[in-house]
């Protein structure tokens, strides 16, 4: 092995040879006995993207639970593949084309897609090479692509069934609008920026007298597609004027005022304006009280010829600053305030989003029955999708996310799915010149099923599917669902066959974060439920979200953002600084994040390597909503793979050349014994972590067990049997020395497979292990770990003892090549014995002549103390040590196990924690009082003796 471990070059060896040996493939098809399938479905990044640090962490997370399952013998499938992600793809290409001075209409439709298909083979897989960079141990021979041609198959053949079913619908309902992409956008591509405003008020004239309602509204210009008035039933000031009629103001036009419980009697007036065709709570309103829509805006966003002649082909920001300048002219703009207001914007195009009435496809999620007595939307899709999670057949971990699955789909709305776009899927639908509907799977299937006779010549629907559409069949069309036999990529190869993939489904768990549990996770359970008859999944675990080091959400224009690459490989200053600041406009935001970049990593960031960083997304995988990510703390999971590369250089700098002779029938001496007791603890709270997923108390254990108890106390309780006389001793040490270090690469390798491969690769042939690599060796099984109490607690007493020693040697600043005397006094029995039997390794390891023993009731020296139970343990300060220092270090001693008695007697005194705690729990703490009680007894002993 290297004398410094140097990730660059490990991790690009190994993943070339992982890959190119196929250890990450499936076995699919085959006999009994390749382990039981247990599937993980990677949420399928955009094409579009690049690698970010909620991918890395995302991706970190199921990569540890795919190596974990695969070394437990289970057959893993790890289904990975990329989204077509139509409106980002689009607009890319339509930038590339604007850049050409054209447009996709200059193409054509047929061309523009086959230009979007050369972009996707040309730069769609950046992030799936990225996704190698951090190691995931992902069947890439099984890839899949959302518009491939066996799951564009999937796609027709369920919008088809819904279809004929009457679940899928074409209506005019209201939809989220995007003006300049000119398309319907699903809520999750729009964000809501809370933006400064105004709040006008404006007066309404009562028809045919002197009375008039005055009404506040931040979009004034919609007032010009107003069809009613609404107040509160029970307001007492507007009772008189329900029913009667109010003018219009701009337009002449007369609206009603309509009672309806949603109006706020409180809030403002007590009047709401109310525009069913730009707004979706007016909609609501306007279809309980039978209101026709008027709409105003093209899909444009300029004023249409519904509004006053005045106002047509106006901006409707024009149109604004036009009607208001109006309404001041006639006197009936009453008061315009500053108002802060939540701004609907779109994700792609930044565009203000318009609520429009158009005509879309919908899938029935809410009807009960249908028209012709067929089930509806919500007996046939949505309520076996709500049951699956009430049942308990699909659980939420942390659990309290199913809670927010339950109360999206009891309150859920049809789902639109078209989008006014030409990369996507595009609808199966075609119409005859007679505007009559006709649906199938081509042209050919769509006129056998007609049940008119079609107009004239058929033409296809325009529109395409909602990304989401397809997205929702992952987890059956992935494994070749309809397909009768075995499904090709475009390069020939075989990527799924569902009558031999069918084994996957349910996956095991989905991992995923909060924000799509509407988007994605309920319609794959709706949508896998509904063709299969099976859930998709069978828990699903909400990962945290990313953010900095203080708790702020990452973002491009606070300079905060982290590319995991960088974090990896390392980056200088002045690299970063142009990579981060380069797509900002703003002159005062480029400065600020430039600023801040400067402030924050003056020295550019450093390289840490892949396995530190995944070690630190284990580190952090609690059950929290957010994590903070800190690049220091980073830095200290790469001080770990030093260290670990560090030990296992120091066992095998101990081992004779070639393999090791056959193991002794048990281990020769207390200290192998101890650490092979530690190890199976270890391994069974890891694996009782992973069935949890709590990845960082997994992560905490093993780093525990790994830092401390491995590297640095058997390394060094080793060092005696390995330097003294006794071959026997010495031969077993070496033996448990590597089999130790074997079973906690094993152990480590689903959070840090890079290193955990290099170091195995030597340590593997000096035990005579013949696998090709760590993967294919099998997780250590705690129960093949023999322990022994007895030993542990006879090296538990040693460890103290040393303790005790060196933190009086690194208090009192002692040299630490200085041998200097050591005093044992009271204790009992045991103790005497125990430091008859270690005396030898005492002195070795703590630089100590050999102890003695002060009689009972004679004088002792001044001297600095340890307690280890009963027994004192003194260096005398006779030339060594400060008096007063050791004083000081006493108190200090003292107040910490003084507050340690009080945090557990606080447990104690509480009775909910005694009576809900498990009885071991509360033993547990009794007996800690105990122990420290003993030891600061002993302690405030001690300092008395010193005056």
């Amino acid at each position: 092995m290297d004398k410094s471990f140097e990730p660059q070059q490990i991790e690009s060896k190994w993943y070339a040879r992982w890959e190119a040996s196929g250890v990450f493939k499936t076995s699919t098809g085959q006999p009994s006995g390749q382990g039981e399938p247990y599937c993980i479905l990677l949420p399928p990044p955009n094409v579009t993207g690049t690698l970010h640090m909620g991918h890395a962490f995302q991706q970190t997370v199921m990569d540890m639970l795919i190596r974990y399952q695969r070394m437990r013998g289970m057959n893993t499938l790890w289904q990975v593949g990329t989204d077509h992600a139509g409106i980002a793809t689009q607009k890319i290409v339509e930038n590339q084309l604007a850049a050409e001075g054209k447009t996709r209409h200059d193409l054509g439709r047929e061309p523009f897609v086959e230009r979007v298909w050369q972009w996707k083979e040309e730069s769609g897989s950046t992030i799936t090479n990225q996704m190698r960079r951090l190691g995931v141990a992902a069947d890439w021979s099984r890839e899949r692509f959302t518009m491939d041609e066996g799951l564009s198959a999937a796609v027709r053949k369920v919008f088809v069934e819904w279809y004929r079913t009457g679940l899928i619908y074409r209506g005019n309902r209201l939809v989220n609008w995007d003006p300049v992409l000119g398309t319907a956008v699903s809520d999750l591509e729009v964000n809501n920026v809370e933006r400064d405003g105004h709040m006008w008020s404006i007066r309404y004239p009562v028809t045919g007298s002197g009375e008039s309602v005055v009404v506040a509204t931040t979009r004034p210009e919609t007032m010009l597609g107003d069809v009613a008035v609404a107040v509160h039933p029970d307001d007492e000031r507007y009772q008189h004027l329900i029913g009667k009629m109010l003018t219009l103001p701009l337009s002449g036009r007369q609206i009603p005022v309509i009672a309806d419980d949603y109006v706020d009697k409180d809030f403002g007036t007590g009047c709401v304006k109310i525009t069913p065709a730009h707004d979706f709570n007016d909609y609501a309103i306007g279809q309980r009280h039978n209101l026709t829509p008027i709409e105003i805006f093209t899909l444009e966003a300029k004023v249409n010829g519904n509004a006053p002649a005045k106002y047509q082909g106006m901006d409707r920001y024009e149109a604004r600053k036009a009607v208001l300048a109006d309404l001041e002219a006639a006197d009936l703009l009453v008061e315009t305030k500053p108002h802060k207001l939540q701004v609907p914007v779109s994700q792609r195009s930044d565009a203000v989003i318009e609520p429009m009435l158009t005509d879309q496809w919908f899938v029935d999620l809410t009807s009960d029955v249908q028209k012709d007595g067929r089930p509806g939307g919500r007996k046939a899709i949505t309520e076996p999708a709500l049951e699956a999670v009430r049942g308990g057949e699909i659980k939420f971990v942390p659990e309290n996310w199913s809670t927010t699955y339950t109360q999206w789909l009891d309150n859920i709305q049809d789902w639109c799915i078209s989008r006014q776009l030409w990369w996507g899927h595009r609808i199966p639908a075609w119409y005859d010149e007679a505007g009559n509907i006709f649906v199938g799977e081509d042209e050919a299937d769509a006129r056998k099923h007609a049940t008119v006779a079609p107009v004239g010549a058929l033409k296809q629907d325009d529109d395409v599917l909602d990304t989401w559409f397809s997205s929702a069949l992952w987890p059956f069309s992935t494994l070749g669902w309809p397909a009768n036999g075995p499904v090709k990529n475009e390069r020939g190869e075989i990527v799924a066959q569902w009558e031999n993939d069918k084994i996957f489904l349910p996956s095991a768990v989905l991992v995923t974060g909060f924000d799509i549990i509407f988007f994605w996770v309920a319609r794959m359970v709706m949508a896998t439920k509904y063709f299969t008859g099976k859930i998709p999944f069978r828990e699903v675990y909400i990962n945290a979200i990313v953010r900095d080091a203080e708790g702020q959400k990452m973002s491009k224009s606070k300079g905060n953002t982290l590319d995991p690459l960088d974090l990896i490989d390392g980056i200088e200053l002045e690299a970063l600084v142009d990579k981060s600041t380069k797509s900002l406009l703003i002159p005062q935001v480029r400065e600020k994040v430039e600023k801040r970049i400067r402030k924050d990593y003056p020295a550019g960031i450093p390289a840490i390597g892949t396995d530190a960083l995944r070690f630190t997304f284990a580190a952090l995988a609690s059950y929290s909503r957010t994590i903070n990510f800190d690049i220091k703390r980073a830095e200290g999971y790469k001080a770990f793979c030093n260290k670990l590369w560090n030990a296992a250089r120091f066992v095998l700098m101990n081992m004779p050349e070639g393999e090791l002779p056959p193991a002794p029938a048990a281990p020769a001496t207390e200290a192998e014994r101890w650490i092979l007791t530690h190890l199976k603890q270890t391994l069974v709270e890891v694996e009782q972590h992973f069935v949890t997923y709590r990845f960082d108390l997994l992560a905490q254990a093993l780093y525990e067990f790994t830092w401390n108890e491995f590297c640095d106390w058997f390394l060094e309780l080793s060092k005696p049997a390995l330097n003294g006389d006794d071959a026997i001793a010495a031969a077993s040490t070496r033996h448990t020395l590597l089999v130790v270090l074997e079973t906690v690469l094993r152990a480590l390798h689903p959070i840090v497979p890079f290193i955990t491969e290099e170091i195995w690769q030597t340590v593997a042939p000096k035990l005579g292990i013949q696998a090709e690599g760590i993967l294919q060796r099998p997780w250590p099984k705690a129960d093949d770990i023999p322990t022994d109490e007895a030993a542990t607690a006879e090296i538990e007493w040693f460890k103290n003892v040393l303790s005790g020693i060196r933190r009086i040697r690194a208090e009192m600043n002692i040299a630490p090549g200085k041998t200097i005397p050591l005093l044992l006094a009271d204790g009992d029995a045991t103790d005497r014995t125990r430091a008859t039997k270690f005396a030898a390794q005492i002195s070795f390891l703590a630089r100590v002549e050999a102890p003695q023993w002060i009689v009972s009731g004679a004088d002792e020296p001044a001297a600095a103390a340890a307690v280890v139970g009963s027994l004192r343990v003194l260096i005398p300060l006779a030339g060594l040590i400060d008096l007063g220092a050791e004083k000081t270090r006493l108190a200090k001693e003292i107040g910490r196990i003084e507050s340690e008695i009080k945090k557990c007697e606080g447990k104690l005194s509480n009775a909910n924690f005694v009576a809900n705690a498990p009885a071991e729990v509360v033993a547990q703490e009794r007996q800690r009082i105990a122990d420290w009680g003993v030891q600061l007894n002993a302690l405030r002993e001690q300092a008395q003796k010193l005056g």
